[in-house]
């Protein structure tokens, strides 16, 4: 009995001792977050309201026990420098993604090297400088595509044994690619840069992709390295090379007939180059014309556009710009919904609905509206209309939609357990999961 009791008092005294400590780190990491906020402009509000739960309510931002363990904050329009000494003091942090936002200057090496780091995604922003060289040694992903970064790519990413993902293309690197045969690297990607050598052993089973862009790379699987040619050894520097005797130059004299008929001659073919040329700088505008008027014809024969599959036909200039309605906690963009693994839940008098599961392990359900032809005026009237009875309880929230000439998207959340037909009349079987969206 005394030893139970002993033990019992035991276990709430290293409760007391060590609660307070979990507290105050979950209390350093809000203080983090919002240095971080303050110091760095972003277009979206986060509503990060230190009078809230920073693991219940904060925007992009998950916690593990009593630590904030995930940050993803992707093309929130965060614009500027990363201060050191904020987001480089969440110690427990796993997921770090500030993709797709206006983020320059240096990249902060107490990122890099957050001890628990397992993810890393920082593309699509302006970061400049060169690559940190500190990692955390629990790395699996790294991507820094589509940047400015400039030097060496650093070698002690060839230490990261748990690396499987390196993403480095679109920036301004240089210099030779190190061996990464100690990692568990299965998807690389160096293209577009200034890279330069030959391609290590460890890395040529991958495709030519990863490598395109590096005029100054070879090695397989691009083209060959040229053979290096040796000087010759000091040994052989004494070997007389034989002596070939000076041949004797020969005067040739040209009669005065013979300079004549060259002179001829070289008139005549020179005459007829000339007209060469001419005739075919006239048949070319004769058919550059004709091409005009073909391509005029085919123009204005056809009517519609072909149809597409879902994820296609956003113009460039327009991606990335999902509305979102005021109070959603969604943190995407149009980007992820194109690359996300999408399932056909079902097909209704107006579009098509599917089940979208994002790379964040976001399920959200995506409607396109396929045969809707309306401006773009009335069509955001209409859904500023809906989005005043999206908070009714019978009716599925409308998050976010998209507007384009050739694409109008609805984001709804994602209900599991069928239809509201399903509901109402019991019919729910194995044979009818996939439903549409009322």
């Amino acid at each position: 009995m005394k030893i139970f009791l002993a033990s019992v008092i035991y276990f709430f005294v290293i409760i007391a001792i060590i609660f307070p400590f979990g507290f105050a780190d979950l209390k350093s990491d809000e203080q983090a977050l919002l240095d971080f906020a303050a110091a760095v402009p972003h277009l979206r509000k986060l509503n990060w309201n230190p009078a809230s739960s920073v693991c219940n309510s904060w925007v992009g931002v998950t916690c593990n026990h009593t630590r904030v363990s995930e940050l993803r904050l992707p093309g929130v329009g965060l614009v500027g420098h990363i201060p050191p000494n904020t987001i480089g003091k969440l110690d427990a942090l796993r997921v770090l993604s500030l993709r797709s936002n206006v983020l320059e200057g240096d990249l902060p090496s107490d990122i890099t090297s957050l001890p628990s780091l397992k993810y890393l995604f920082l593309q699509h922003n302006n970061f400049s400088g060169g690559i940190p060289t500190s990692f955390s040694l629990q790395l699996n992903v790294l991507d820094l595509s589509f940047n400015s970064f400039t030097g060496n790519i650093p070698q002690t990413l060839a230490n990261l044994t748990k690396l499987i993902g390196l993403s480095l293309q679109n920036n301004t690197l240089s210099g030779p690619i190190p061996d990464l045969n100690h990692t568990r690297i299965k998807h690389l990607n160096l293209s577009y840069n200034h890279l330069n050598g030959s391609i290590p052993v460890s890395l040529q089973n991958f495709p030519n992709s990863s490598f395109i862009g590096n005029s100054l790379l070879c090695g397989p699987p691009l083209n060959p390295c040229s053979p290096v040619i040796r000087p010759p050894s000091p040994s052989s520097a004494h070997i007389p090379s034989p002596t070939v005797p000076p041949k004797r130059s020969s005067k040739v004299k040209l009669t005065m007939g013979a300079i004549i008929a060259i002179a001829v001659g070289g008139s005549a073919v020179l005459f007829l180059v000339v007209l060469t040329i001419l005739c075919c700088c006239l048949k070319k505008k004769d058919n550059g014309g004709s091409r005009v008027l073909k391509g005029k014809a085919v123009s204005s024969g056809r009517g519609e556009k072909p149809k597409e599959e879902f994820g296609s036909g956003v113009q460039e200039p327009e991606k990335n710009k999902l509305v979102f309605f005021e109070g959603c906690s969604y943190n995407f963009d149009l980007e992820d919904l194109l690359r996300a693994s999408a399932e056909v839940l079902g097909k209704g008098s107006y579009g098509t609905a599917y089940k979208a599961v994002l790379e964040e392990s976001t399920t959200v359900v995506v409607k396109r509206l396929r045969e809707v032809v309306v401006g773009k005026r009335d069509f955001e009237q209409q859904m500023e209309n809906v989005g005043r009875v999206r908070q009714h309880p019978n009716i599925v929230p409308l998050r976010a939609y998209y507007y384009s000439k050739d694409e109008k998207l609805l984001v709804y959340d994602y209900i599991p357990g069928g239809s509201l037909s399903t509901v109402l009349h019991g019919t729910l079987s194995s044979s009818n999961e996939s439903k549409k969206l009322l």
